[in-house]
């Protein structure tokens, strides 16, 4: 490649890159699926629109798998650990038992109705039992659901891929596959050394990330992805789930507390939108749409059984120890989204040379398209329709913390968004710990020094200063306050926990120091 070329690739990429963007607004405004704005912009540029040929599918592979690092490692750090937590048991029968239930009665579909051979249904079985994260974490941002369905949905789609990638690497293998507890093996031993390598590099990563001064704010961001990205490969090359372990490392670092964390989630999500944009027009690329023909009525039918048998039947028998409600457990059938992570599995089988591996291309892009335009634009009208909006609860403080190193302080910057019960509050009511105190009100682009009866409004934006032995407890009740307003302590707010005697002894004796960056 010359220094032409690369200026031809580079004028054609921001080109594509300043479209996608604008297809976002558009997205936002009809309610379709950006990620088929993309796939279209793909298939335009490709053999059928403008001309361009590209039918490189190893590396539509290699970048699909980068950018799945990529918003994997998104959909960690902007997941709260409080509303996926009691839905990890539920979200791993889903992505484990559940996934068997849906690429069974998938790949029996394919086989009796579509006529597809066994192994090719399978694959097709197990490449579409995968819910998307993509398309999960970009619907949830815009349907107010409930935490415990938020929580749900967001780990499932983090957890599935393991288990789902080595399914179909098994099945597309050369050679007889695997005695099912084999497989039921190798898939347990994959997703614990990638859940030990996420939970390892992730904890790692957060202390040093807290106790390690960098110079300037925006190495954090990264950082931060940086060590997300390390997960995966550690993993990966341990022979273990590599996605599990990026995503179980980006929740642990998107939950620690961790300096300039808004900046980071920003950051992160720019990169996953370039992911996204890359990713769906490549495979949009790698598409002849008169090809299709023949593929489409197959994978219609086998569309329609994974979305009204497959996915509830694994749903409804998932969720069956933990008395899920009807109404939940009807969500969350119809909340199975594909997208991307469908296309770029379909990769698999074309690079390992499996037969009619073109085929199962076709009907898996096919039965995407479909069946995402049906159930993206209709997904927040069945929640409303089933009364599981929570549009009521009270919507979290963005708070940032910039470390002061030579004041052993920290500077909160804290958002007061619509919906927030601090609105309406004193700033002597906000009970503050000793050592903390509001030194500034940025209010209608004007700032001031309030007063102890200065009332905070929807859209203020206060500077916090706390010393660094309360800079927890202050965030703690800032955010107590912004959920329950000035009787937040009156309703059970939980105290931080006492300090050991021992770590008082060390802290005097100046054996813990925190360095704090400026």
């Amino acid at each position: 490649m010359t220094v032409h070329h690369l200026n031809e690739l580079l004028l054609i990429c921001s080109l594509v890159l300043l479209v996608a963007v604008a297809a976002v607004r558009i997205s936002s405004r009809s309610g379709l699926p950006s990620l088929l704005l993309y796939l279209g912009m793909g298939v335009a540029i490709g053999q059928d629109g403008i001309g361009v040929s590209f039918n490189d599918v190893g590396l539509t592979q290699v970048i699909g798998y980068a950018a799945l690092v990529v918003i994997l490692a998104e959909g960690g750090l902007g997941t709260k650990w409080h509303e996926i937590k009691p839905a990890l048991p539920a979200a791993a029968v889903l992505s484990t038992f559940g996934v068997a239930v849906s690429v069974g009665v998938t790949a029996a579909a394919a086989h009796y109705l579509a006529g597809v051979e066994w192994r090719q249904a399978l694959i097709i079985g197990a490449v579409v039992s995968s819910t998307d994260a993509a398309a999960v974490f970009s619907v949830l941002r815009n349907v107010p659901l409930p935490g415990r369905l938020t929580g749900v949905l967001e780990a499932e789609s983090g957890f599935n891929d393991a288990p789902v990638v080595i399914l179909v690497v098994a099945f597309s293998a050369a050679g007889p596959v695997d005695h099912w507890y084999l497989l039921l093996g190798k898939i347990a031993l994959e997703l614990v050394i990638g859940a030990a390598a996420g939970l390892l590099i992730g904890m790692a990563g957060a202390y040093g990330l807290r106790h390690v001064a960098l110079p300037a704010s925006g190495l954090y961001p990264i950082a931060v992805m940086a060590i997300a990205v390390t997960a995966y490969a550690a993993g990966a090359l341990a022979h273990g789930s590599g996605f599990l372990a990026v995503y179980l490392a980006a929740l642990i670092l998107g939950n620690a507390k961790l300096p300039h964390s808004p900046a980071t989630r920003g950051f992160a999500e720019g990169l996953g939108w370039i992911a996204q944009i890359g990713m769906f027009v490549l495979l949009g690329l790698l598409v002849t749409p008169h090809e299709l023909g023949d593929d489409i009525v197959p994978a219609l039918v086998v569309g329609l059984v994974l979305t009204m048998v497959a996915r509830p039947l694994s749903v409804f028998l998932s969720t069956a120890p933990f008395g899920t409600p009807w109404q939940e457990k009807a969500l969350l059938s119809w909340a199975g989204l594909r997208g991307a992570v469908p296309i770029v599995l379909a990769t698999i089988p074309m690079v390992a040379g499996v037969p009619d591996s073109r085929r199962i291309f076709n009907i898996v892009f096919v039965l995407v398209i479909v069946y995402t335009l049906v159930q993206g634009p209709t997904l927040p009208w069945l929640a409303r329709h089933l009364k599981l909006g929570d549009g009521e609860e009270a919507k979290d403080l963005g708070i940032e913390s910039a470390p002061l190193e030579r004041l052993r302080g920290h500077l909160l910057s804290v958002s007061v968004p619509d919906g927030s019960r601090m609105h309406g509050v004193e700033v002597s009511e906000l009970r503050l710990p000793a050592g903390a105190a509001v030194t500034l009100v940025v209010r209608d682009g004007a700032s001031f020094v309030p007063g102890p009866a200065t009332v905070l409004r929807h859209g203020d934006e206060l500077l916090v200063v706390a010393t660094d032995p309360v800079r927890d407890a202050t965030e703690r009740r800032l955010r107590a306050v912004g959920e329950g307003g000035k009787l937040a302590g009156w309703l059970g707010e939980a105290p931080a926990p006492p300090e050991s005697a021992a770590a008082k002894r060390r802290a005097k004796k100046g054996l813990v120091k925190k360095r704090l960056v400026k």
